[in-house]
């Protein structure tokens, strides 16, 4: 737990220094020079800020409230302070109705903490691991002690630079106690300045004046090993399955009895089903995800399996572990279950209880399990398809006709490396830094290197997909045979490689789409045109 912390305190202090926190430090600093105590400001923050943003969706969602409505909120809150710190006279008549609650006067403990809780809800930080970590569990409405301890770590980090600032001011102001009113009046000046320039998003373009360095030190910092396990737990991740005992040369290890499938959603193909009722059949437990290139290119593989050992004792279960939004809706799981030919079960797990009882962390993964109930084999990713039915067959006690034999079509040798394009993923990426979850203009840098991507014009930028607005492009350096792209909404998407038309994908449903298809490698810089409103996912390479 200690770990966790360090790693959510170091975080927030990266969020500090970055550029998404300019537009909170002038009203930090007009705060501290008006006469409130700085602590008291960044208490408020901190509380506010783990409150709203493991809450804020939940609450806002059962009270029909739009997703922006706290920070129009605290925007309006801040034009009212400014104006009580311009306007004594304004400040009487705010005080009195409010006092009850808050002590609403500049000076006062309640103003204090209740100027740091707006604070908290205009403050929009630079999203790396950790907080993509919270926002899934917020999102999931699965919010534990790790993750609200989590939370507080980030922001008590984040507030330790801002507490400095604010004390500043107030050290400056008492310097300036001759010039009292003339320390209000711009105070008030500065903080209304920046609660106009909110309200017209200006602070969307303040990220262009630093430099790229929050993501090479939230990399460092929050995605090594050691960040990524104690990360998983706050996500519900357990232990991975490990092997009971010694095995004797040539037999299979015994990873112990398998753990249950946990359904959250339909099953498919067949009624519901536990492991229990399969005991005397082999079960290939198979976690898939319909827009998963990987996991498309072992499907055939499974098919030919299945039609082969079916009437033998053999049992696939498709494990489908949505990876983004639009996959948990069944309908469309469903639809790509007949699309794709996939007569064997298949069980959706929406919130991950099956994927957390395996400990998975892989798209596609294998668990072989014998019929006792036993694992006896695992593998994550594509290939080693002969080694796997060689082991069914094993299992089986089959001497009989082997599947039919197809092609390994798994990647080899140099390719461009899965590329995500919402903030919560985004790893190869290049340029202006991105501005979480409102509409915001970007330009090309002047150089995309080897195996990054880009955004262009103007793009909402979310927590798992990017939506096009006006003029949106995205460019990418691949190294590969085949281009592959998660797209949403409807429009068109024109393709450019190397500067030439390389062809349009109209998008009429939330699936994967193939941008470049080819039996020859190909290191070339790739532009997407998008039409207004449709939606990019992530990139994925053959």
């Amino acid at each position: 737990m200690l770990i966790l912390l360090a790693i959510g305190l170091l975080a927030g202090v990266v969020t500090a220094v970055s550029p998404c926190v300019l537009p909170v430090l002038p009203i930090l600093l007009a705060g501290g020079a008006s006469g409130r105590k700085p602590l008291r400001i960044v208490a408020g923050l901190v509380a506010s800020f783990t409150v709203f943003t493991l809450f804020a969706a939940w609450l806002l969602d059962h009270l029909g409230l739009p997703q922006d409505f706290l920070r129009n909120a605290a925007i309006v809150l801040l034009f009212v302070m400014a104006a009580t710190l311009l306007v004594p006279r304004a400040a009487l008549l705010i005080e009195r109705p409010l006092a009850v609650f808050s002590r609403f006067r500049p000076t006062g403990v309640g103003g204090g903490f209740f100027f740091g809780a707006t604070l908290g809800l205009v403050f929009v930080p630079c999203a790396g691991p950790v907080l993509a970590t919270v926002t899934v569990v917020a999102a999931n409405n699965a919010v534990g002690l790790r993750a609200v301890l989590l939370t507080l770590a980030y922001a008590a980090g984040a507030a330790l630079p801002m507490l400095a600032i604010a004390r500043g001011g107030r050290e400056a102001s008492g310097r300036l106690r001759r010039h009292a009113e003339t320390v209000r009046v711009v105070s008030g000046a500065v903080m209304a300045a920046v609660a106009l320039g909110l309200v017209f998003h200006l602070d969307d373009n303040l990220a262009r004046l630093t430099p790229g360095y929050t993501t090479f030190l939230q990399n460092k910092l929050e995605n090594n090993s050691t960040a990524k396990r104690e990360l998983s737990k706050v996500r519900g991740g357990g232990q991975a399955l490990a092997a009971v005992g010694k095995t004797a040369k040539g037999s299979l290890p015994d990873f112990g009895v398998a753990p249950p499938l946990h359904a959250d959603g339909a099953w498919i193909n067949t009624k519901p089903l536990t492991l229990a009722q399969l005991r005397g059949k082999v079960v290939l437990v198979d976690f898939w995800t319909y827009s998963c290139i990987n996991c498309l290119r072992t499907l055939p593989h499974l098919k030919a399996w299945y039609a082969t050992y079916h009437d033998k004792g053999l049992v696939i279960v498709g494990v489908h572990t949505p990876e983004f939004a639009f996959e948990h809706v069944t309908s469309n799981v469903q639809a790509a279950v007949k699309r794709l030919g996939i007569v064997y079960p298949v069980v959706q797990d929406n919130n991950f209880k099956t994927w957390d009882n395996y400990a998975n962390q892989y798209w596609p993964a294998e668990y072989l399990i014998d019929k006792q109930g036993h694992v006896r084999h695992t593998h994550f990713g594509e290939g080693e398809y002969p080694q796997t039915e060689a082991l069914i067959r094993r299992l089986l006690g089959d001497s009989g006709a082997h599947a039919r034999q197809l092609a390994d079509v798994t990647p080899s040798g140099l390719l461009t490396p899965e590329s995500y394009l919402g903030y919560a993923r985004l790893t190869n990426y290049v340029g202006t830094n991105p501005v979480p979850n409102v509409a915001h203009t970007y330009r090309f840098p002047s150089d995309i290197p080897p195996n990054t991507l880009s955004y262009d014009g103007r793009w909402r930028v979310g927590a798992e997909k990017i939506t096009a607005e006006a003029n949106a492009r995205l460019r990418l350096r691949f190294e590969a045979k085949n281009v592959y792209i998660v797209l949403g909404g409807r429009g068109t998407v024109h393709a450019l490689i190397d500067g030439e038309a390389a062809g349009t994908i109209r998008v009429d449903a939330q699936r994967l789409y193939t941008v470049r298809s080819s039996q020859k490698w190909k290191s070339a810089l790739l532009e997407l045109r998008f039409s207004r409103g449709v939606q990019g996912y992530s990139f994925t390479f053959g």
